[in-house]
């Protein structure tokens, strides 16, 4: 696809011949991009089924998959950072967009402890209403302070002279997201929540149509189309958790702090870090203490934890376990990925509180 390329830029409005070559890194990030471009190209994806985004190695398919790339739209190096290397390596006039580098949205700093504060503090949030071209989400009026992030423009380092407050385990003041940011300071789970996706949305049109102009309206349309079908599964959401909302439960990994404050179900605690890394004794006894003393009856599993954490976690108490996977499997067509990877989650997490 890429030697088409000179072609096209010298015949103005000509679609590429040849379907646009796009690459990322995981499934639900295909999804997203799969629906911007639908109709036109269907994206590839790197990290399998499965498999630990945090870590992995690249085979020599996907090397190949890099070079081949016309645009490579991935979260960044806070999830994927064996990613970068490769794409400096490899990826030669592609497009890139990194994700957790965009504006117009929040990024949340990881939480270390086992335990988690019960509060939510949603005012840190109030920017949501204001991104640009993404008014259709009534859902999310409240999250107005993203406007932080408006005002960017070419990521402008100078524009980021925000005084950084420190982020509490409320939650109530978080840090605000720089470009200049060190990637472990950031938790990088942002697409658990749809309105980050929904931004996410307008991005991917955006890189989409400046690669391939031709097409830049349908991208857009697209993209428009994919954030009201966002805002409708945001009201399903909540509508499955409101039976069981203020019940307490421990996550496997501290995965899904974008979904509990987009959907105000606040976890108690964690069993391992956000990267997944393996907890030590300390931190398997404060999660087994925490269990006991709270009466929590609901840790969610994933398939990066380990069952023996789980089960060492809940041995000798009435917990119940359930799947909630924020990578998701495949499903067809691609596009339909992350809105059935956010149901299950939504589902698995209500069922898990509500049995018994």
């Amino acid at each position: 696809m890429r030697s088409l390329l000179l072609a096209s830029t010298l015949i103005p409005g000509t679609a590429f011949a040849d379907e646009l070559a796009i690459v990322t890194d995981i499934l639900p990030v295909q999804s997203l991009v799969a629906q911007v471009t639908e109709g036109i190209a269907t994206p590839g994806v790197l990290v399998p089924p499965g498999a630990d985004a945090h870590s992995l190695t690249l085979r020599p398919s996907d090397a190949a998959e890099l070079q081949e790339a016309d645009v490579i739209i991935w979260l960044g190096e806070g999830m994927t950072p064996w990613l970068a290397d490769p794409l400096a390596s490899f990826s030669g006039g592609a497009t890139s967009l990194e994700l957790l580098e965009t504006e117009g949205w929040e990024a949340l700093a990881p939480r270390e402890d086992a335990r988690f504060d019960s509060g939510h503090d949603h005012a840190a949030h109030d920017d949501h209403d204001d991104h640009d071209d993404h008014d259709d989400h009534d859902d999310h009026d409240d999250h107005d302070d993203h406007d932080d992030h408006d005002d960017h423009d070419d990521h402008d380092h100078e524009a980021h002279e925000h005084e950084q407050e420190e982020h509490d385990h409320d939650h109530a003041e978080h840090e605000a997201h720089e470009h200049e940011h060190d990637h472990g300071g950031m938790d990088p789970h942002a697409w658990t929540d749809p309105e980050v996706a929904s931004v996410w949305l307008g991005h991917i049109a955006d890189t989409l149509a400046a690669a391939d102009p031709a097409n830049a309206d349908t991208y857009r349309a697209n993209a428009g189309a994919a954030q009201e079908r966002l805002a409708t599964l945001s009201a399903e959401i909540e509508a499955t958790l409101d039976p069981v909302r203020g019940r307490a439960f421990v996550v496997p990994h501290d995965a899904l702090q974008y979904f509990e404050i987009a959907f105000d179900m606040p976890a108690a605690g964690a069993i391992a870090l956000s990267d997944a890394s393996a907890p030590g004794p300390a931190r398997i006894r404060a999660v087994q203490d925490q269990i006991v003393e709270q009466g929590i009856t609901c840790v969610l599993t994933d398939p990066l934890v380990s069952s023996d954490w789980v089960t060492l976690v809940t041995e000798g108490t009435e917990a119940r376990s359930a799947v909630a996977d924020p990578i998701g499997q495949p499903v067809t067509p691609v596009s339909g990925q992350y809105e059935a990877m956010m149901r299950a989650l939504a589902t698995g997490l209500a069922d898990c509180l509500s049995a018994g």
